[in-house]
C-alpha cells in the first residue's frame, strides 16, 4: 500500500472515530489514536527521514495535509458537542434568585506551585540556584542551539503553537533558558528553569500547557553518575522515601548524548498501596522527564570548550510529580478550576 492509500485509509478510519464520539473526553482519545505521540499519522511523520531527499517534501505535504483534514474534522465535531452539552446545560438549569449569596472562601497555592516551591527549595539545598526566560521564543534558542534542526524529524516530537506572522513559538521546553544562562555566564554553571512550556498535545497524562523544570550543571569532570545521583537523591528528598523505585531507560534526545528517560513507580488504583505499586505482580511506572549527559555541539553553540567542561541536564514535568505525590491518575484535572478539587491541597 502506498502513501497516499495509507493516508486515505487513516482519514476514513479517523472519519468514524470521530463520527462515533459523544462526549470531549472520548473525542479526545479518538484524536490521540491519530494525532498523539503514537498516532499513526504521527508515526508516518517520525519515518520520513528513512525517505529520500526526493521523496521527504511530497511526503511530508501529504502527511501534513491529512494532518489538517483530521484537525478540521475533530475541531467540527467538539464545536458539536460542546454546543449540544451547552444546550442541555441551559435546559437544565434552574436559578433561584431568592438564596441568600455565598461567603468568599479563603485560598491557597494551586497544587502545581506548590510543588515547584518544593522543587526549588530542594535544589537549593543542593547548591542550584532558579534561572528565568522568555515563554515565547525565536527558532535559535527553543530549537537550534539544542541540535533540533528544520526539518529534523525530532522536531515532530515537539510540536508546538507558532506565533502569526513570525518565526516565534511559544517554547516546547525550558531548555531555551539554559542557553540564555549559558551565553551569559561562565562555568561552573548549577541550575534550575521552572516554568510554563506547550505543545499541541492533550490526554489524561498531557496538557496543551504544562509546567517543567530543567536542570543543568556544567562544570569539569561531570558525569552521567553526577545526574543519576542528583536525580535519586532529589526524588527521595521530594517524596521522603529512601526507598524510592527510580529507573533509567536509554532513549534518544538531539542535546546530550547519551540520553535516558526517567521513571518513577506510580500506583494507578485503589488497591495499589503507595509503598507498593505493583499489579498483577508487575511494577508500573510513570515517566516523568527526560535527561542526560549535555552534548559537545550544544556547548560549542554558546563558547563552552567541549574539551574542558562538560555537563548533565534534566528536565522533569513538574505536573507529573503534583500527580505522583498527590495520587491523582489524570492530569486535566489540575487545570479544570474545579474548586473542591482544588480545595484539597489548601
Amino acid at each position: 500500500m502506498d502513501l497516499m492509500e495509507q493516508l486515505e485509509k487513516i482519514f476514513s478510519e479517523a472519519q468514524e472515530a470521530v463520527a462515533s464520539t459523544g462526549s470531549v473526553a472520548e473525542l479526545e482519545q479518538a484524536k490521540a489514536r491519530f494525532l498523539g505521540k503514537a498516532g499513526s499519522l504521527t508515526e508516518l511523520l517520525k519515518g520520513l527521514g528513512k525517505l529520500s531527499a526526493q521523496e521527504r517534501p511530497r511526503a511530508g505535504a501529504a502527511i501534513n495535509q491529512a494532518k489538517s483534514r483530521v484537525e478540521a474534522l475533530v475541531q467540527s465535531r467538539r464545536d458539536a458537542i460542546v454546543a449540544r452539552e451547552l444546550d442541555a446545560k441551559l435546559a437544565g438549569e434552574a436559578i433561584d434568585v431568592t438564596l441568600p449569596g455565598r461567603r468568599q472562601g479563603a485560598g491557597g497555592l494551586h497544587p502545581i506551585a506548590r510543588v515547584q516551591e518544593r522543587v526549588e527549595k530542594l535544589f537549593a539545598t543542593m547548591g542550584f540556584s532558579v534561572a528565568d526566560g522568555p515563554e515565547i521564543e525565536n527558532d535559535f534558542y527553543n530549537f537550534t542551539a539544542l541540535r533540533v534542526f528544520p526539518n529534523h524529524p525530532s522536531r515532530s516530537m515537539q510540536d508546538t503553537f507558532y506565533v502569526a506572522g513570525s518565526e516565534l513559538v511559544l517554547r516546547t521546553h525550558t531548555s531555551p533558558v539554559q542557553i540564555r544562562y549559558m551565553e551569559a555566564h561562565e562555568p561552573p554553571v548549577r541550575i534550575i528553569c521552572p516554568g510554563r512550556v506547550y505543545r499541541v498535545d492533550h490526554d489524561a497524562t498531557h496538557s496543551p500547557m504544562f509546567h517543567q523544570v530543567e536542570g543543568l550543571w556544567v562544570d569539569e569532570g561531570i558525569s552521567l553518575a553526577d545526574l543519576k545521583g542528583t536525580l535519586a537523591q532529589f526524588l527521595r528528598a521530594f517524596f521522603e522515601r529512601d526507598d524510592i523505585a527510580i529507573r533509567f531507560r536509554p532513549s534518544y534526545f538531539p542535546f546530550v548524548e547519551p540520553g535516558v528517560e526517567v521513571d518513577m513507580a506510580w500506583p494507578r488504583n485503589e488497591s495499589t498501596k503507595p509503598d507498593s505499586p505493583r499489579e498483577g505482580g508487575e511494577t508500573r511506572y510513570l515517566e516523568i522527564g527526560g535527561a542526560g549527559v549535555v552534548h559537545p555541539d550544544v556547548l560549542r553553540n554558546v563558547k563552552i570548550d567541549p574539551g574542558k567542561y562538560s555537563g548533565f541536564a534534566f528536565g522533569i514535568g513538574l505536573d507529573r510529580l503534583a500527580m505522583l505525590k498527590y495520587g491523582v491518575d489524570d492530569l486535566r484535572l489540575f487545570f479544570e478550576n474545579d474548586l473542591k478539587f482544588l480545595g484539597q491541597f489548601r
